[in-house]
């Protein structure tokens, strides 16, 4: 399947193969969109998605139009219950009946799904449980099935990070682990340990908040506050680094606030922290989480374990895109379930 991650401000389209030494990449792809496509993780613009995502595979050799895709934000809930272990044929009806004590929505409004994640002595058993709106669902769906793929399967964006973090790194089982996909617009957060997400949130700040400081700061356009974030010389820039040390400010701020909520429900100190996403490549985002956390934090390689062809589109997009791809190629792992 190729796994395809629809963000406020990019398309990214990764596709894997497998072979007998390993996973090499066939394609991986980004292209940036406006602002006004995709607004609060809704697709507000299906035609101009659909139109971008046309382009985009235009040339490259898909073996199957089947997509893997995923979606995040208030419309979307994770969450890790209890339930008393049972027979097998009645493990659907009591989640349901469960889930609807546990969901801020009406069962009819959503899709529904769960994973079993292991037995207890005391006779029970704890669930993830996951829950989308249809409405969500059916935004993403329309707007790909407009571009000529097929959605097979919808993921959640931080199981996808997760995904393609443990296969890329395997980590050892002990330890707990941040993963921070920080967008345009929102930062997903997911802390894991042993193959198991212990708390998943979204907090509404990313990139575009350095982009709308330098409009404001410096009266420029969109795309002038744009393309002077991305400026290489940025860091000599008095004006702008003083910008960004105070967007800077306010996102660890509210990262902390959501690490304390961590924290106060029984969460234990970090070991290590991953930075993935578009905002990773503002200056200073990695080193500020690793000075405020106390822990070590790199950005993550979602190609740390996967090929790319020296020279290639897909390898030139994987140099100069990196941890930008890591949902994407999260997405695309899930055409191997063995893994």
């Amino acid at each position: 399947m190729l796994g395809v991650d629809v963000g406020s401000s990019a398309v990214k389209l990764v596709s894997l193969n497998r072979r007998r030494d390993g996973f090499v990449a066939d394609i991986a792809a980004v292209e940036a969109i406006p602002p006004d496509i995709v607004v609060d993780g809704q697709v507000v613009d299906a035609v101009s998605l659909a139109t971008t995502l046309k382009a985009l595979v235009h040339g490259q050799r898909l073996k199957s139009r089947g997509a893997a895709t995923s979606i995040s934000g208030h419309a979307v809930m994770a969450k890790q219950i209890t339930m008393e272990a049972g027979l097998e044929e009645d493990l659907d009806e009591r989640v349901r009946k469960e889930a609807a004590q546990q969901i801020p929505f009406e069962l009819n409004e959503v899709n529904l799904d769960y994973q079993v994640l292991n037995l207890q002595e005391d006779g029970t058993m704890e669930v993830l449980l996951v829950a989308a709106k249809k409405e969500k669902v059916s935004n993403f769906t329309s707007a790909l099935s407009l571009a000529g793929l097929s959605v097979q399967i919808i993921d959640h964006d931080p199981f996808a990070v997760q995904n393609c973090f443990e296969f890329n790194y395997q980590p050892d089982a002990q330890e707990i682990i941040a993963l921070l996909n920080v967008g345009a617009t929102v930062t997903s957060m997911n802390v894991i340990q042993g193959g198991r997400s212990l708390f998943t949130r979204d907090v509404g700040v990313g990139g575009y908040q350095y982009t709308e400081a330098l409009q404001k700061r410096l009266n420029l356009s969109f795309e002038a506050a744009e393309s002077a974030k991305k400026d290489p010389d940025a860091a000599n820039d008095e004006r702008l680094q003083n910008i960004l040390d105070g967007v800077l400010q306010m996102m660890r701020l509210e990262i902390r606030k959501t690490f304390d909520f961590f924290r106060a429900a029984g969460g234990q100190q970090l070991d290590r922290l991953y930075v993935c996403g578009g905002a990773t490549q503002m200056p200073g985002m990695v080193g500020m989480l690793q000075q405020e956390f106390g822990a070590p934090a790199e950005a993550l390689d979602p190609f740390r374990r996967i090929e790319c062809a020296e020279g290639s589109p897909a390898g030139e997009a994987a140099r100069q895109y990196g941890p930008q791809l890591a949902v994407a190629v999260g997405l695309a792992l899930r055409s191997f379930e063995d893994l």
